[in-house]
């Protein structure tokens, strides 16, 4: 079992706490996680969400070529060390 003593902090108008790396590991917990919080007998449980796969339809929806660039294409134009 991994065991960690930590500070809470505030954080704007709410109470927060920094998972160290080992503890999130351990847990399988990953950045953008989605987690269930819940108070069981005066205890913190903190609990994965299993979402459901998405569609096809719903990823393209989240989509933003804004942030993932998108695709480059210069007609005539050479990008990079390509031949011609």
């Amino acid at each position: 079992m991994t065991v960690v003593v930590l500070d809470i902090k505030h954080w704007g108008n709410n109470l927060g706490v920094r998972l160290p790396a080992a503890i999130a590991k351990a847990a399988h917990l990953r950045a953008d996680q989605r987690v269930s919080v819940a108070v069981e007998d005066g205890r913190v449980v903190v609990t994965p969400v299993e979402d459901a796969p998405l569609t096809l339809k719903q990823r393209l929806a989240r989509f933003d070529p804004g942030q993932h660039g998108g695709e480059a294409m210069a007609a005539g134009k050479r990008v990079g060390a390509e031949r011609w």
